[in-house]
């Protein structure tokens, strides 16, 4: 599977320098010329990319995740986490499926793949992976808290469009329910008729 990044609408440039470097987010500043010919200090976030992916089970359920981790409310929303460094982003979506699901994968399609912030470098990459059974347990991070929920097709579209996370699935799956040819195009995507 071919997997193109999403070109940046404003890279860091070669010149820019690291100001700080966290546990996620690194920040960058670089100095800018503005159109009146002033300078300017232009700053952009860098994160870790990060793989999300939509199980769907050999029985056609579709499998969603109610995690909570500390400092957050628990949310119900697509299986994922971060790529790590030097790792790919389908062989990071195979590992977090693995780790937050203890489900592994014949199939996989690449969905999406999107920048959702103008001044962050990241890249979230959306796959569905199909035929999916169970091979082994769970294995968490300390501060994960992962409850599985397996749902139909029209129950996974509901939860999806009620959250207020995860725009992108939520804008593809409402493109689909507002045009016939791109739910039968999602559906068949999905496995389903």
């Amino acid at each position: 599977m071919k997997i193109t990044r999403p070109k940046s609408k404003q890279p860091i440039p070669a010149h820019a320098k690291k100001v700080f470097q966290g546990e996620i987010f690194d920040v960058w500043e670089w100095p800018q010329k503005m159109y009146d010919g002033t300078i300017k200090t232009f700053e952009k976030i860098k994160r870790p990319d990060t793989a999300r992916i939509i199980p769907i089970t050999s029985d056609g359920k579709i499998i969603l995740a109610k995690e909570s981790q500390p400092g957050q409310k628990a949310s119900f929303g697509a299986i994922g986490g971060r790529i790590d460094k030097n790792e790919k982003p389908l062989q990071a979506a195979k590992r977090e499926l693995l780790e937050e699901t203890g489900y592994s994968a014949k199939e996989w399609i690449l969905f999406g793949a999107i920048r959702p912030v103008v001044k962050m470098e990241w890249i979230i990459y959306y796959f569905i992976a199909k035929d999916c059974k169970k091979i082994d347990k769970q294995h968490l991070e300390g501060g994960e808290k992962i409850k599985l929920l397996y749902v139909r097709f029209t129950e996974f579209l509901d939860i999806i469009l009620k959250q207020d996370e995860d725009t992108y699935l939520k804008t593809a799956l409402l493109e689909a329910k507002l045009d016939p040819k791109k739910m039968q195009a999602l559906k068949r995507l999905f496995g389903l008729k």
